[in-house]
């Protein structure tokens, strides 16, 4: 439960830094417009329902006017429970492919967007007696630049899957529901 709150007190501090970086980011019109135009990679923390995370993404340059990329997402994901009388965190593999799409800025500096698509998760054998749950995703971010190559982000969206962990007590379900994610992607 520590372990948690410790993390969940990162993701804020994290999520404060890009807020204040972007504020204070000077973007020129001129870099606005080279933004994202080439793949970029990314790091995230994130919280699928009640499981933690951390991972890495994939995205596209823009195209169809700077408007649209496609986005992959390769997670390590932890379903916290209890295992007898021990709380115990069993890892499992979530990915997600999806469309993105620019919906606004706010200045210069802060880019709006909804992504959507399909989420795919492999569970350990200690988690669920299945190999592969699919589903699907959605969600909005704010993606903060500091420069024309690198932003901090924030997202808060859903997901479902209908998976269970059917090898723990109870049979909770899991990758099910909010999803908040914030990291950094920057410009290859």
């Amino acid at each position: 439960m520590r372990t948690l709150t410790t993390i969940r007190i990162c993701t804020a501090l994290l999520l404060i830094t890009g807020w204040s970086q972007a504020a204070t980011a000077q973007v020129s019109s001129e870099q606005t417009t080279s933004i994202n135009n080439t793949v970029n990679l990314g790091f995230q923390l994130n919280q699928y329902q009640r499981d933690f995370g951390t991972g890495v993404t994939l995205t596209s340059p823009w195209f169809a006017n700077q408007k649209i990329a496609l986005r992959a997402r390769g997670n390590l994901m932890f379903h916290e429970h209890l295992d007898g009388e021990v709380m115990t965190w069993t890892p499992y593999i979530n990915t997600t492919l999806g469309v993105v799409s620019m919906t606004g800025r706010v200045g210069d500096a802060i880019r709006l967007y909804g992504e959507g698509g399909v989420a795919g998760l492999f569970p350990s054998s200690d988690l669920s007696s299945e190999s592969f749950a699919f589903g699907g995703y959605g969600l909005f971010g704010f993606a903060f630049y500091m420069t024309s190559g690198s932003n901090y982000f924030i997202e808060i969206g859903g997901i479902g899957t209908g998976a269970r962990a059917d090898e723990v007590a109870g049979d909770p379900i899991y990758s099910n529901g909010l999803v908040l994610s914030a990291g950094f992607r920057f410009s290859l």
